[in-house]
């Protein structure tokens, strides 16, 4: 039986009774968790163990555990993290293997609390007018700094039996407004994005999950990316990737129309399930009724996808740290 095509949030600390029945009914793909889930460690271990006893299965639990802003485990639970664009800057030509060492402590980090999924790496290119919401958490301003970093990112999620997630496909670098809020759209010609911000992207067809970007390729088709059949067949064809396909979070301001109603658009589009944040229990009622489940070649994926999670082994999160200290860094002037 296929799953639910959905991955969805939930309100607070701990699953109410009300949770537990709609997710044992809906059985989404995976769940994703925010600031608004996180308090100590037993209780992180007890609501990711809840959230896979609802669904009687192994299932995916997602975080945006990046660094810089976005990061919702802090200190005693997690080490902080500067922004990745300043990361990368720091250690300059070791940059590639300090990226390496932090989300392999990242990895190790969150697999120790039952989350296996990490909504990384960031593979747009920064420019100089990227939104500042976006930009600090780019690798870099070059396309082929951009790939070292991303790889280096999912090689270290992936030895931790952690899943990476590449977004925001199919790039999202030139966009100066926050999708959070508003919708975005591109200007730039077809040629120029398929050499930069799409050519980012194409080294990663082994990557088992990706994520859209909502924003409108003016040049390409008029509808958001992650509703517009043209953006998610150039996604599959022209950058090759083949893996499980989330939207970016549903319920945010760049679409329009009922969240229910964008989910529905978003698989008929292409996209293999539908990514729902909030933990709105009507907002995700609606959306379950209206997405369904999986077609088959996207519970094929999925399963594919999940095969892939490896184990996370023993490690020794000291020593990972001591090899970051030990790496040169770009001191300031």
């Amino acid at each position: 039986m296929s799953f639910g095509a959905a991955i969805l949030g939930c309100a607070g600390l701990r699953l109410s009774a009300e949770e537990k029945a709609f997710f044992r009914d809906a059985d989404p793909v995976g769940f994703i968790l925010f600031g608004r889930n996180i308090d100590d460690a037993d209780q992180i271990r007890n609501l990711t163990s809840d959230l896979r006893e609802t669904v009687g299965r192994d299932a995916p639990i997602f975080i945006d555990q990046e660094g810089g802003r976005v990061q919702r485990l802090r200190p005693p639970l997690a080490r902080d993290w500067p922004a990745p664009l300043d990361h990368v800057r720091q250690y300059r030509d070791h940059a590639g293997r300090a990226m390496y060492l932090r989300y392999r402590i990242i990895a190790a980090e969150l697999r120790a609390l039952g989350i296996d999924g990490n909504c990384a790496p960031m593979l747009d290119v920064a420019r100089p007018e990227t939104h500042r919401f976006l930009r600090d958490r780019c690798y870099g301003e070059t396309l082929d700094l951009v790939i070292e970093i991303g790889r280096a990112v999912a090689q270290g999620l992936s030895e931790g039996g952690v899943l990476p997630v590449i977004k925001h496909m199919p790039g999202h670098g030139l966009a100066r407004l926050d999708s959070h809020l508003d919708l975005p759209r591109i200007a730039a010609s077809e040629d120029e994005l398929d050499a930069t911000d799409f050519a980012a992207f194409r080294p990663f067809s082994d990557i088992a999950l990706g994520m859209t970007a909502h924003l409108v390729y003016e040049e390409i088709d008029p509808q958001p990316a992650t509703v517009s059949p043209t953006m998610i067949s150039l996604i599959r064809d022209r950058l090759g990737f083949g893996g499980l396909l989330m939207t970016d979070d549903i319920s945010m301001e760049a679409l329009s129309g009922s969240v229910a109603d964008r989910g529905r658009a978003s698989l008929d589009a292409g996209c293999d399930v539908v990514l729902h944040c909030n933990g709105d229990m009507d907002e995700m009622r609606a959306l379950v009724d209206a997405a369904g489940t999986l077609t088959d070649t996207a519970q094929s994926r999925a399963e594919a996808a999940l095969a892939s999670r490896g184990e996370s082994g023993e490690v020794d999160i000291a020593d990972l740290a001591d090899q970051l200290e030990a790496l040169p860094v770009e001191r300031p002037a």
